[in-house]
């Protein structure tokens, strides 16, 4: 499918926005934007495949599952062969069983949505904590040096010597 110049910036529009709201959580507005640029391009075509991945990824980031299974079974049968490949492996995901995560592993996000204007958004449901006082910082303890092992282990001279006989072999093989 040959496109127009036009078509090409409102696909590549189009498809940039999608991705663009998917990453920022906007799920619908993705699914939107990304029909609208398979729509463009024609859902055969190399690009096209590639929008409809996203498209199936859109689609269970919110909560539509089946359509995403019903499209990523569509795309097992495209022409671009990365677009099959990479269609089976979202459906093998998509298709595996959800495990069950225990309560204490999940955090509850309270719902603000009922919160009334007049209220703090922060409302504390318990009696006022007393702050605590930051703790003194201890000093470091100091070292005791006689412990401390000075003596000269000979390494700094052998490295010297190491290095002095790399030199006056470069500049005897030069």
């Amino acid at each position: 499918m040959i496109m127009s110049s036009e078509n090409q910036e409102k696909f590549s529009a189009e498809y940039q926005a999608g991705q663009k709201a998917l990453e920022l959580g906007f799920y619908r507005e993705s699914i939107q934007h990304l029909q609208t640029a398979i729509a463009l391009i024609g859902d055969n075509s190399r690009l096209g495949g590639e929008a409809q991945l996203w498209l199936v990824t859109a689609y269970q980031s919110a909560g539509q599952i089946a359509e995403a299974i019903a499209l990523c079974q569509q795309l097992k049968r495209h022409p671009d062969l990365e677009t099959r490949q990479q269609s089976k492996h979202l459906l093998y995901i998509l298709e595996a069983p959800q495990l069950n995560r225990p309560k204490e592993w999940l955090t509850e996000i309270p719902d603000l949505a009922n919160l009334e204007a007049g209220e703090p958004k922060f409302a504390q449901n318990s009696a006022p904590t007393k702050k605590s006082s930051p703790r003194p910082t201890l000093p470091p303890e100091p070292i005791d040096l006689s412990q401390v092992n000075t003596q000269d282990n000979r390494f700094i001279w052998f490295a010297l010597v190491a290095i002095a006989l790399v030199f006056v072999g470069l500049v005897w093989l030069r």
